[in-house]
This record gives structure tokens, sequence and C-alpha cells, in this order.
């Protein structure tokens, strides 16, 4: 590698740390710059995954305070994002590329579309009973959430901010918090099994973890400052760049 990819691979998983830990599809600006590095596109994934971890990690260290009395909670999230990320990455090797290429848009839109109206449908559903949390049909969700999380994962935290926020009634910070675990979690999980059956750039997977560690630290300050709807309006931002990018 030359200086320059060498550094354009740092700074894109500064930038992905940071957009992960405020919101989530850092993978939309690392993937694309190992792609033009040379990287093959699953060697590019699959380093780009294993990457990440530390940047998660780090952000969810930031948020450690919002994720106080989540602990019982984020155990059985986590227990159906592991779950979840084990599939989504075993399809990720077994399947052809691009399964998933027409319905991922779509979720992305409908996951903007809840955080948009979460106020009002959080009014409308105050009197509903809820299980502390979430109940088996959130559980489902961060299942799905997960399988996509180990499949690929850009906008997994969009769509991870959305089931949250209504399924537990949350705040955004909390909520985002949590977010920054589960998918740190998909991620690790998904780099685990990679690391087992797939070929790795370890000099890649480095310097994008170098980067994504300070993006991920850097992110949490930035994100914790955030008004509730400044932060979904960020949200639904990041989610339609996303849309954009995947089409």
């Amino acid at each position: 590698m030359t200086a320059l990819e060498i550094l354009g691979i740092v700074l894109a998983g500064l930038a992905a740390g940071m957009i992960n830990t405020v919101v989530g599809s850092g993978t939309l600006i690392t993937f694309p710059t190992l792609l033009w590095v040379g990287l093959p596109p699953v060697t590019a994934n699959v380093s780009n995954t294993i990457g990440l971890v530390p940047g998660a990690v780090a952000g969810a260290w930031g948020y450690r305070r919002e994720l106080a009395g989540q602990r019982t909670r984020l155990l059985r999230l986590g227990a159906c994002t592991v779950g979840g990320a084990i599939v989504g990455a075993t399809l990720l090797l077994v399947l052809p590329p691009g399964v998933f290429a027409a319905i991922v848009p779509v979720l992305i839109a409908v996951a903007c579309v809840l955080v948009l109206i979460q106020p009002w449908l959080v009014n409308k559903l105050k009197d509903r009973p809820r299980h502390a949390h979430g109940g088996p049909f959130l559980w489902l969700l961060v299942f799905g959430t997960g399988i996509y999380g180990g499949y690929f994962g850009a906008a997994q935290g969009v769509i991870l901010i959305a089931v949250l926020v209504l399924g537990l009634n949350e705040t955004m910070q909390r909520a985002n918090a949590a977010k920054n675990v589960l998918a740190g979690l998909a991620n690790l999980v998904a780099g685990v099994l990679f690391v087992i059956v797939a070929e790795v750039d370890w000099a890649v997977a480095g310097l994008v973890a170098l980067g994504a560690t300070a993006g991920g630290v850097l992110g949490a300050r930035l994100a914790r400052r955030l008004e509730p709807n400044v932060l979904r309006g960020a949200v639904v931002l990041i989610g339609l760049i996303a849309i954009v990018t995947l089409l």
C-alpha cells in the first residue's frame, strides 16, 4: 500500500467510527475505501467488519452513563443479536452476492420513517403494556437486525435505533447507547466467524481499527451532546444517504 492509501484507510476508519457511534452506516465509507485500494469485495467486507469492532467498543465506553441500568436488557437483546449475526455471517459466505440488495434500501427507508414519527407513535401507544426488556416481538426484530448486521451491516444502526425507541419507549440517547453495544456485538460475532473461515487482510483491518477507535471516542462525545430532535434528524439524514448510496 502507498502512504496515500494508508492515510485514506485510517481517515475512513475515523469517519466510520464517529458515524457509527452517532448513528450508524460507517461501512458506507470504509467499504468503498477498501475497494479503492484494490481489495476483493468479500475480503474488503471481512476486513472492514473486523476493523470496526474496536470503534464500537470505544463508542459503547463513551456512552457508559446512558448504559446504566440496561445490563439485563442488553444481555437478552445481545443474545438475539449474536444469534442473528451468526446466521447473517453464514449467509454472506454461502449465498451469491447481492441477495439482499433489493430489500435493504426498503428496510432503511422504513426505519427512517419510524424514527421520524417516533414521538407521535409513542404518544399513541403510551397506554399499551410494555415489557421492561422489550418482549418477544422486539427480540425477534433485534434477531433480524443481527442477521443483517452479520451479513453486511451498512445502516444497521439506523434500523436498530428505530426498533429500540419503539420497542422500549426509551429516550433517543439511551436507545443509541444500546444500539452501539448491539451493533458492536454483531460486528464482533461476524468478525470471529470470518477469521475462522475467510481471508482477512490484517494490515487493512488494523488501519481501519486505528481510525475507528479514535472515531468512536470522538463520536460518543459529539452524540451525547445532541438534543433528541437533532439526533433524530441525524439518523434520518444518514439513513437517506445510505439509501441513495446503496441504490
